[in-house]
């Protein structure tokens, strides 16, 4: 199966033209292109930054002066004031209004029964 003769080649290239359309396949080797420039440039860099690191480890590390410690300072204890609470007003609930009572006339009484 690793060996792939010219015939096996052309005959995966037209399949490929049959499903891509012949308008499609130089749009897409373009994408291929770019995509492969940008991911060597990435490996690139990479290999670059490696190298920057094992340099960098390759040295022998500065001296660093540290300033001379100081005695611990007793922290006085800090005192929370309790926060002041706002009076809340409870909402007053209204009394639902009732409609005044519909006087009972021929008129009303014949519009219901309709």
């Amino acid at each position: 199966m690793g060996n792939l003769g010219p015939t096996e080649l052309i005959i995966i290239a037209v399949v490929i033209i049959l499903l891509f359309g012949a308008k499609k396949l130089p749009d897409m080797a373009r994408s291929i292109g770019r995509s492969a420039k940008i991911l060597k440039a990435e490996t690139k860099g990479l290999r670059t930054d490696e190298d920057g690191q094992q340099q960098a480890q390759a040295q022998p590390p500065a001296q660093q002066q540290l300033p001379p410690a100081q005695p611990p300072v007793a922290q006085q204890p800090i005192v929370q004031q309790p926060a002041q609470q706002v009076p809340v007003q409870q909402p007053q609930a209204q009394q639902p209004q009732v409609a005044p009572p519909i006087e009972q006339t021929p008129q009303n009484i014949q519009h219901k029964s309709n």
